[in-house]
């Protein structure tokens, strides 16, 4: 049975948009993974660009009020910023709460390059932690 894990960030545009689309990739099959936010405030553009640039298209997916999810049972709830960390509400039912925090792309400064390979880095990052982390849960 696929394990579920539920994303948090506060607008659920960026960090959070990313590493439900690497999950749903690199783990297909075995996770099945969603997104939200706190305080959702639409897809970056950036985001879904550097997501593209590894082949993987999150340009259809939807910016969302963790309240879509509320009683929805999951396996995993992790945050990916301090703000949603602080804001997550209680999930029930054996989820695994965590916090993984990572830079906050759209704070980046600089020529469009430099803030393109922030994106970049963070993405690299989501992908890195996250395919340790669900390895190393996953194993029988």
């Amino acid at each position: 049975m696929k394990k579920k894990v539920l994303f948090l960030c506060t607008g659920n545009s960026c960090r959070s948009q990313m590493a439900e689309g690497i999950v749903n990739l690199d783990f297909a099959g075995r996770i099945e993974a969603f997104s939200a936010g706190t305080e959702p405030h639409g897809l970056n553009p950036r985001a879904v660009e550097v997501m593209a640039e590894i082949g993987i298209d999150i340009s259809a997916n939807s910016s969302d009020h963790i309240s879509k999810y509320e009683g929805r049972p999951f396996d995993y709830v992790i945050t990916l910023c301090g703000d949603a960390n602080e804001k997550c509400p209680l999930f029930f039912g054996g989820v695994k709460r965590l916090h993984m925090g990572f830079e906050d792309p759209p704070r980046a400064t600089g020529t469009e390059e430099e803030i393109m390979n922030v994106y970049r880095l963070v993405r690299d990052e989501i992908r890195g932690t996250m395919r340790e982390f669900f390895e190393r849960e996953l194993a029988p």
